[in-house]
């Protein structure tokens, strides 16, 4: 089983060697990672909306109970609030969500294009299959993925201010005094590392799974599953590394 974990990480290293290899035709990939910008970027802004609104809503219910009570200033719900979901909430629960409805899509794009030996024939006409299949797809997802973390930030605070003033009786003045207090923009640039690592992986990952895919319907499902479980494990590794590293 370890053995082959490396086996699979030797040949996942050695491949992007190959991703970022120098393009044949520039305008070429320049027109598909528009097309990847779309796709990605808009076509996740639904469900970054809907997470982002119940990250926001539930962690304001469980701020507002755990401080109820207590003798924890009132205007502390705002800056627990607004430190979870930059740091943590925001960037790794949108993350992991993207990984199921990005990386599922790009593993059974490509392995689709190998089992019907498209992949084949486009290297048989001299194209490096890795690099035009996947670094469009990887710039797409590093510029729009940290977008959509930065807009369900930003509703996720709104919707804990919806929720802790109509809710749970929390006074506006003292949610916003807690929203600017203590603040440190290096929070957000951690949010940030997180989100292009985190937009990396989902990528890469799920990529590589369903170009190494092996024929049959039962191995494309497969590689599927295997793109967003291994994504998603990546992601929360990368998340302690990246929290260890710049916060620890």
């Amino acid at each position: 089983m370890i053995l082959r974990q490396f086996y699979h990480l030797g040949r996942y290293s050695l491949w992007l060697l190959k991703v970022f290899s120098k393009p044949e035709k520039t305008r070429m990939y320049y027109n598909e990672v528009l097309r990847q910008i779309e796709e990605i970027g808009f076509g996740s802004l639904k469900i970054v909306f809907i997470i982002s609104v119940f990250i926001g809503a539930v962690t304001a219910i469980q701020l507002s109970y755990q401080f109820g009570g207590t003798l924890i200033p009132s205007y502390y719900i705002g800056y627990t609030l607004r430190e979870m979901i930059i740091v943590d909430l925001a960037p790794t629960i949108t993350s992991l969500v993207l990984a199921g409805k990005i990386g599922s899509s790009i593993a059974a794009e490509i392995g689709g294009m190998r089992q019907k030996e498209i992949i084949d024939a486009m290297e048989i006409m001299g194209l490096n299959t890795p690099a035009f299949l996947v670094l469009p797809k990887i710039v797409g997802a590093v510029f729009s993925v940290p977008l959509l973390i930065i807009l369900a930030a930003g509703l996720s605070i709104f919707s804990g201010f919806v929720t802790a003033t109509a809710l749970a009786g929390f006074t506006p003045a003292d949610f916003v005094k807690g929203l600017t207090s203590f603040y440190d923009s290096y929070t957000v640039w951690v949010m940030i590392i997180k989100a292009f690592v985190f937009s990396f992986i989902i990528v890469t990952v799920s990529a590589y799974h369903g170009y190494f895919v092996k024929r049959g319907s039962i191995e494309l499902g497969k590689a599927g599953t295997d793109a967003i479980v291994y994504s998603s494990i990546l992601i929360l590794v990368a998340d302690y590394v990246i929290a260890q590293v710049m916060m620890g």
